[in-house]
């Protein structure tokens, strides 16, 4: 037997090899590399270090005609447990959606609250509305909607 017949057969010729020795050490030491990224991610948990913002949807009305009013509606949740509103808001002369403190509303998906100048809320014949999500586990609030109200008459 010839030892070149023997050496293609156990090689192979220069057509039929799959990858050069250079390239392959190239992919072994790249998959090393990824895999030590990997298994080092999950070790020291850095995918939790990164915080969520809370979610949701929700429409904000202004009506701007005399004595003026501010409908609220939550459409969505997302991630957040509820919405409660804030901004320039008056909570200590009403009683809305079965509260006598609007800061202190819990608003869910389907709930509609309206606001006004008159008695209702609102705190003076200008401000802001704004309408906050929170999630309650780790107590973050996210700004998901605001509105603003000029003139109304509170007379």
């Amino acid at each position: 037997m010839d030892g070149n017949s023997i050496r293609n057969k156990l090689i192979g010729s220069e057509e039929e090899r799959a990858v050069s020795p250079v390239i392959g050490v190239i992919l072994m030491v790249a998959i090393t590399v990824i895999l030590a990224a990997v298994i080092a991610a999950f070790v020291l948990d850095l995918g939790d270090s990164v915080g969520q913002e809370a979610q949701a949807g929700v429409d904000l009305d202004v009506d701007e005609s005399e004595g003026g009013n501010i409908t609220v509606e939550v459409t969505s949740l997302g991630n957040a447990d509820f919405v409660e509103l804030g901004g320039d808001i008056n909570s200590s002369n009403t009683s809305v959606g079965g509260s006598d403190d609007i800061e202190e509303l819990n608003l869910t998906v389907g709930d509609t609250v309206t606001l006004n100048a008159d008695d209702n809320g609102l705190g003076g014949d200008s401000g802001t509305l704004t309408a906050l999500a929170v999630i309650e586990e780790d107590d973050t609030t996210t700004q998901v909607g605001s509105a603003s109200w000029e003139g109304f008459d509170t007379s």
